[in-house]
């Protein structure tokens, strides 16, 4: 992000604002698994098609998936594999965190 300009930077705000919304991260996590129409996602998220639909527009408009009309329905596919990588990177970093405090937590309660 070196020297990069601030309309640069709010794009990039922007997407990562895209994934810090828990519903949009439950449906990519559907999508990895191969593409789904809304009512198929809506149903394995146990949201209203309506809020599924309105979440996979933003995610559209951000190039994180693609849609594709078939008939009377809209099937909707990951874009972008790296996002995978980067959900996959920030669950470990997580991770570790979350081990480094209990390993304090362990150490100071040993103490006692």
């Amino acid at each position: 992000m070196k020297d990069l300009p601030p309309e640069a930077l709010e794009q990039i705000a922007g997407y990562f604002q895209v994934l810090a919304e828990p519903t949009r991260l439950r449906i990519l996590n559907l999508l990895r698994e191969g593409e789904r129409n809304v009512g198929e996602l809506a149903q394995a998220c146990g949201f209203t098609a309506a809020n599924v639909s309105r979440h996979l527009s933003l995610m559209t408009k951000h190039g994180l998936v693609e849609r594709e009309s078939r008939g009377t329905a809209v099937y909707y596919r990951f874009a972008d594999e790296s996002v995978y990588a980067l959900c996959d990177l920030v669950c470990g970093n997580i991770a570790r965190q979350m081990q480094a405090s209990v390993k304090r937590q362990q150490a100071f309660f040993g103490a006692a």
